[in-house]
């Protein structure tokens, strides 16, 4: 089995004219096989081997609609090239099967054009002029500065699996196997890609997003990079989306290279690496760029044509887009967003500053068929707030009928009494909760939402208790919990409160002299509805009732949570004999990745001298030491 590309491939066969496997029987697999295989590349491979069977597989098929105007006449579409369809397994069949997900769209109109003005008298060229506004570009980076925590949900947290060697990886020369050292770490929501229509449009945003964030402290910065090189008619790519060139910047003109090589520069500052625009290093740039997106240790990628095809990263969920695309090109692009990863990505986040309706509706209606756009694509506003009835004739409740149900059923202050009453709770809230993560996207819902902050985490506490309730039922009494009560952990996490929320809770309590009861009341159900504080609530509240008029509360709060993890840390190490520096390094690792490593060496390193062979005395023990670690660990991560 060989695994190649189609540009080596045809350079192969150049410059092996007489190869004796051209005669040897051999099956080819196209991926992707709607790109580069139209023209002199795919003839002089089918006319060169001699007994072949040719496959392809592609997501967005070349169809007589959709064929581009110059080639060869012979070599249009997809069926031409590699003969008839063998299987059809469309986007909709995808989504149907949770293979992956459908699309949210958002249109956010950035110019405004005289009414009565027909489009054949605005040239394209005056348009893209106008596009291209100081004023625009400054109001579209405005906008995704102020909404992107919103769109990739920064407020949620998950374990995810990060590549630590990418540097490695990436400038490793050809033939040489470097092997990939991954390791669980814990990060919060997901990342964007923003696709323009061309190098002097993706220039003018990526110095507008420097200038835009040039005052902030640099940990409130978005890590922005970009990337691109030449490609022919860039600025027409919006049905085929052609393939730049990842190996060379040699086709660029010197202003674009020049600030490329700018921006490659900042790229450098901000992860200690070492890339340029020369030939190798650019090819490393461009794979070291590929792994930190799919590590989501970049927040916003620009781009004009890359990575818009075949790129795949499960926590990119949002897609910016200032460029005309249609057809496969458009469903090529959008469909970056749209891969499987967990709870809290329910959905393709896409935020178009061109009306790109007409299009999409083509583009979904091409490649699946012409009722697709109600699964491929996901509802408006008002759907999910108000509720809707499926084609099918069933109603899905949205979120006023959800917060009508829990507000009538489960009043303010009234206790959930009985089993039957506790999954209805569970199963009307975690409903309430998917609501509210789809509408949380919504621009319109910060406006719209019914419950007050206090009454959400009151009844999200009782969802916690819940939780921590049939938890302890599992364990003790197994033949009592049925699979299908379903507690929605993950969506917690995205509309819990942080610590920073309630130091300012503090502060406020501190400013009112230390009088002001209602406010640890407030602190308190807030740490309650938490389910990151929940663990942290006995160091929180020791902390508050040492505060008094003259405490700088930050500052104690620091000092405090310092001399208290040491004191705690010590404890256990003399209760557990433990290893001082083992046992200091291990933790500080564990609150760095955000887990607790309970397999591998590096838990029994920090055990004391025991005999391997003392029967289960062993194990025991170091049973003991990870409950310790984890209670420590859960208490002091994230302060």
């Amino acid at each position: 089995i060989i695994i190649t590309t189609i540009q080596k491939l045809s350079i192969f066969v150049q410059k092996n004219k007489n190869h004796p496997v051209f005669q040897q029987r051999v099956v080819i697999i196209f991926d992707e096989c709607h790109r580069s295989n139209f023209g002199q590349m795919h003839s002089a491979i089918t006319k060169n081997f001699k007994k072949y069977n040719l496959f392809g597989f592609t997501g967005t098929p070349i169809f007589a609609q959709n064929a581009g105007t110059g080639g060869d006449m012979r070599l249009k579409t997809t069926q031409q090239a590699f003969g008839d369809k063998l299987h059809t397994y469309t986007i909709v069949d995808a989504i149907n099967d949770e293979n992956v997900l459908p699309f949210r769209i958002d249109y956010v109109n950035t110019i405004k054009e005289k009414k009565d003005v027909p489009d054949e008298q605005i040239s394209a060229i005056d348009r893209e002029k106008a596009m291209l506004s100081p004023e625009r570009v400054s109001n579209v980076v405005k906008y995704v500065l102020e909404h992107f925590d919103q769109k990739t949900k920064r407020n949620s947290y998950y374990s995810f699996r990060v590549l630590d060697n990418i540097e490695k990886i990436a400038s490793a020369k050809n033939g040489v196997k470097v092997t990939e050292h991954k390791s669980e770490q814990r990060i919060n929501g997901f990342n964007a890609m923003f696709a323009v229509a061309s190098i002097p449009m993706a220039k003018a945003y990526y110095n507008e997003f420097k200038k835009q964030q040039a005052d902030l402290p640099e940990s409130q910065r978005l890590k922005v990079a970009t990337i691109f090189s030449y490609s022919a008619n860039e600025e027409d790519a919006s049905e085929t989306l052609p393939e730049e060139n990842p190996e060379s910047t040699t086709g660029l003109d010197p202003q674009s290279r020049d600030f490329l090589e700018r921006a490659i520069q900042d790229y450098n500052k901000m992860f200690t690496t070492n890339y340029d625009t020369s030939s190798d290093k650019f090819q490393n740039y461009y794979k070291d760029l590929s792994h930190r997106m799919k590590n989501r240790q970049v927040d916003l990628l620009i781009v004009v044509n890359m990575f818009l095809t075949g790129f795949d990263a499960t926590t990119l969920n949002t897609l910016f887009v200032d460029k005309n695309l249609k057809q496969h090109g458009l469903i090529q692009a959008f469909s970056r967003t749209n891969r499987i990863l967990n709870s809290v990505k329910t959905f393709g986040n896409i935020v178009c500053f061109r009306n790109l309706q007409q299009a999409t509706d083509d583009a979904i209606a091409l490649f699946g068929d012409k009722d697709a756009s109600s699964i491929v694509v996901m509802k408006d506003f008002l759907s999910y707030y108000e509720g809707y009835d499926t084609e099918k004739g069933k109603h899905c409740y949205g979120y006023k009928e959800l917060v009508e149900q829990l507000q009538n059923e489960f009043p303010d202050g009234k206790p959930i009494l009985g089993e039957e009453a506790e999954r209805r709770f569970v199963g009307l809230f975690g409903s309430l909760l998917k609501s509210i993560n789809i509408l949380s996207t919504f621009d319109q819902f910060e406006e719209k939402e019914i419950l007050t902050d206090r009454q959400l985490q009151d009844y999200q506490s009782n969802y916690l208790d819940l939780q921590e309730k049939w938890r302890r039922r599992k364990n003790g009494e197994k033949e009592n919990i049925n699979d299908d009560l379903v507690f929605e952990t993950e969506l917690i996490r995205q509309v819990e409160v942080n610590i920073d929320y309630i130091l300012l809770l503090v502060q406020k309590y501190h400013d009112s002299n230390c009088t002001n009861k209602e406010l640890l009341i407030g602190i308190s159900k807030a740490i309650s509805s938490s389910l990151q504080l929940r663990s942290k609530k006995e160091l929180i509240e020791n902390f508050i009732t040492s505060v008094n008029a003259d405490t700088d509360v930050e500052k104690s709060w620091k000092d405090y949570v310092e001399q208290q993890k040491d004191e705690d840390l010590n404890e256990i190490i003399e209760s557990e004999h433990l290893k001082p520096q083992e046992t200091k390094e291990f933790i500080k690792n564990s609150l760095r990745d955000g887990q607790v490593r309970t397999t591998g060496t590096d838990i029994d390193k920090i055990l004391p001298p025991m005999s391997r062979f003392g029967g289960g005395n062993r194990q025991e023990k170091k049973k003991s030491v990870i409950e310790k670690i984890q209670t420590f660990f859960e208490r002091y991560f994230g302060l």
